[in-house]
């Protein structure tokens, strides 16, 4: 019966001198997917099992290509959830990947204030710059 799994799973394999397409069927975002034993599996992650053994739950498989569709298992690596999100191209990895705010100010030591919960950072010249510039209107309208 495994050998037949495996032999099916490769047979929907694409080999090129770089990744490793899935042809078959793909989930929604592009992720491959393979039905096994009445389950339905992602294909990368059934290809780190078969290759390199298996993922620990505290762990995810990450494509160090960036193709989802891609089995290669030299491009998959296990990491933390939290490392696969900062490599990839969600708005959480763009963000935390900017040096400087847009008007230029470093995102380093002081000038940095952290959200509400620990989400989110924004800079304190700004911050600074904007709350004098709101007491200032304030006091103006204050004289009048």
């Amino acid at each position: 019966m495994i050998d037949t799994n495996l032999e099916r799973f490769w047979a929907k394999v694409e080999k090129t001198e770089n990744c490793w397409n899935w042809t078959a069927g793909k989930f929604w975002n592009g992720y491959g997917q393979f039905w096994l034993g009445g389950t339905v599996v992602k294909a990368h992650r059934f290809a780190y099992v078969i290759t390199k053994g298996r993922i620990p739950k505290s762990l995810v498989v990450d494509h160090l290509c960036r193709n989802r569709a891609c089995v290669n298992p030299d491009h998959l690596e296990l990491v933390t959830n939290k490392e696969n999100l900062l490599r990839g191209e969600g708005w959480a990895a763009v963000r935390a990947r900017k040096t400087h705010c847009p008007q230029g100010h470093p995102y380093t030591g002081d000038n940095i204030l952290i959200g509400k919960k620990g989400i989110g950072r924004s800079c304190r010249t700004c911050s600074l710059i904007r709350s004098k510039e709101a007491y200032q209107r304030k006091r103006k309208k204050s004289q009048k």
